[in-house]
């Protein structure tokens, strides 16, 4: 039996592991929060050894572990928002105003995108996306996850991803397009008309 257990746990570590920086990030964008997406990390990993038994060795640990995830944080977000003692957070609450000491840890990639590559509104408009739109744009255009494996994440078929991106990044451009106007960038006229066109 513990030569069982054994194995369980040399197979759980060399299929699980190695996407745990990955599975950080990615809670780092749900929770907006370090320690949160540490204990999200945690409790991901938890589930996913307790359930290892049901995972098909040969299929995708990486969309499996990015569900468990995201499952785990949805039930979290509702659980807690059902008890009165504690803030609700809206949906719509920008990710850098619930980051607290985020800022210090240079090396993480949330920091790194939102400090050189996105402006405050560009996080923001992100963190105000509704839920479904949210976790595709940060699976395809920060994970870079193709589209199968977005629709393996999130249960959706792979043309629900396509639609769901699209309107995603329809939504960002109607709320950025001043913000990128203002910082320089030029957009042309195709992409303006199909973009109004969403």
């Amino acid at each position: 039996m513990r030569l069982k257990e054994d194995v369980k746990q040399e197979r759980f570590k060399e299929t699980m592991l190695p996407y745990m920086d990955l599975l950080l990030n990615y809670g780092l964008y749900l929770t907006g929060d370090r320690d949160a997406a540490s204990d999200l990390l945690q409790e991901t990993y938890l589930r996913a050894f307790r359930f290892y038994d049901k995972f098909e060795a040969g299929t995708n640990a990486k969309a499996w572990l990015y569900r468990i995830m995201r499952n785990t944080y949805i039930n979290e977000y509702r659980r807690v928002k059902r008890l009165p003692d504690h803030i609700e957070y809206d949906e719509q609450s920008p990710a850098y105003q619930m980051t607290g000491g985020l800022q210090a840890v240079n090396d993480d990639l949330r920091v790194k995108i939102e400090g050189e590559m996105f402006g405050d509104e560009v996080a923001t408009a992100i963190a105000a996306l509704p839920e479904k739109f949210k976790s595709v744009v940060i699976l395809r255009d920060v994970e870079s996850l193709p589209y199968e494996e977005i629709a393996d994440v999130l249960e959706i078929p792979v043309g629900t991803v396509r639609s769901r991106l699209h309107r995603a990044r329809a939504i960002l451009f109607a709320r950025l397009k001043e913000y990128a106007r203002s910082s320089g960038y030029e957009m042309p006229a195709k992409f303006l008309e199909f973009a109004l066109a969403s």
